[in-house]
């Protein structure tokens, strides 16, 4: 190869597209500079305009990118383009794409904005009307994402306003009713024992009936207390549960067993029986109390002569424990509010004279069940009502033969009739 040949390949080796790789480097060098300068200064801008519109900050963004564009391609002009009209075609090109990035940039942040102070009204409205209401304007799509957010938190809400007043004024009438119930017997043990010590009551049959009556006024007060404290519990969500496997047959025959000689000493005809084999992860004292308010319940409304039948059964893959009496029905407009606090629809409401207790026992057999992740209904049924609550197996199996509950209580009951 001749001189002259070899001096062009290696000039061309050492260039591309005319441009030396040292001029390259160099203008390189000078690109990264100024795009590190240029995001620098963009940085600073941001901060210092954080809390500006979106479309301030698009237009620092896009200027930004506009500016290290049109430095760093006017470095490379200078090199590659000879002509001083090539590079300046090249610069007016490059100033108007930026100035169109400009235009549509300012154009989005105008619409973000407009949209953002639409959602921003619909929120302020809320503090005046209570109501939120999702803009009927399009929003982008995390405008609207938030908008279906605060849609959704808002109904949350409201429902949880309306749960607290529902439960406040439920609070309220409870206080006040069972003050009434509490001077009611604290009057009688007051009128007795001042009987007693005043010597007005001087006979002893007389003196041993008031101290019969003040130990049965004493355990209502007692019972009452223990129902309000724990009906407190289930509404503060402080009542703790214990746990553990307990055949549905057991639960029957210890809660019949327990409330047999109430029944009996009324006259009224309580039998049990519950399918075997069939266990359940429950806190029996926490579950025997709900089933035995039921069941008291029971024996308050039956008249004499009447039947009351305990059943525990599967229904549906739960286990259900009944409760059937012949209570004469409950109105239906008032079978939805059984189970609340301050309800007055029905007798329940007002305490045994024989020594009940506060007249909470259905609301607090309805939070014990919902401790357990169970469900209580009631239901009118044949000649009375029927109380049900459902409780999660532990385990599947198949219905064993059924058997009464406790064979002593159901003999003592039929001898009683």
């Amino acid at each position: 190869m001749s001189g002259v040949g070899m001096t062009h390949a290696t000039a061309v080796a050492d260039s591309w597209f005319g441009v030396q790789y040292s001029d390259l480097a160099h203008v390189s060098e000078w690109s990264a500079g100024i795009a590190v300068a240029c995001a620098v200064l963009g940085i600073i801008a941001l901060r210092m305009l954080a809390r500006r519109s979106v479309g301030v900050l698009l237009a620092v963004v896009v200027g930004i990118t506009v500016l290290s564009a049109l430095v760093s391609c006017g470095a490379i002009a200078e090199l590659m383009l000879p002509g001083a009209g090539d590079r300046r075609v090249m610069l007016e090109l490059l100033t108007v794409a930026g100035l169109a990035g400009l235009l549509v940039a300012t154009f989005l942040g105008r619409t973000f904005t407009r949209a953002s102070r639409t959602l921003l009204g619909a929120v302020q409205e809320v503090g005046e009307s209570g109501i939120y209401t999702p803009p009927a304007a399009v929003l982008p799509a995390e405008l609207a994402g938030l908008s279906d957010g605060l849609n959704a938190a808002h109904d949350r809400l409201g429902k949880a306003r309306a749960r607290e007043k529902a439960l406040e004024a439920s609070r309220r009438e409870l206080v006040a009713w069972v003050s009434h119930d509490l001077r009611t017997p604290l009057a009688g043990l007051r009128a007795m024992a001042e009987a007693l010590e005043d010597q007005v009551v001087t006979d002893p049959r007389e003196v041993s009936r008031y101290h019969s009556q003040i130990r049965r006024e004493t355990d209502r007060l007692s019972a009452m207390i223990d129902d309000l404290f724990e009906l407190s519990r289930i509404h503060a969500g402080t009542l703790r549960l214990s746990p553990r496997l307990v055949g549905l047959e057991d639960l029957v025959a210890e809660v019949v067993a327990s409330t047999e000689p109430v029944a009996r000493a009324k006259g009224i005809r309580l039998t049990g029986s519950a399918v075997r084999g069939m266990p359940v992860l429950i806190d029996t004292a926490e579950m025997g109390r709900a089933v035995r308010n039921l069941v008291t319940n029971a024996i308050r409304h039956t008249p004499p002569d009447g039947t009351i039948e305990v059943i525990g059964e599967i229904q549906a893959g739960q286990a259900c424990v009944s409760v059937a009496d012949e209570c004469g029905g409950i109105p239906p407009a008032d079978l939805p509010r059984v189970f609340d606090v301050a309800f007055r629809g029905e007798s329940a409401r007002t305490p045994d004279p024989q020594g009940g207790g506060a007249g909470l026992g259905l609301s607090i057999a309805r939070g014990i069940v919902d401790a357990h992740s169970g469900q209580i209904g009631v239901r009118n049924t044949g000649p009375g009502c029927q109380f049900a609550i459902r409780l999660p197996l532990a385990r599947n199996g198949a219905p064993a033969v059924s058997r009464p509950a406790p064979t002593r209580a159901t003999g003592a009951m039929h001898a009683a009739r």
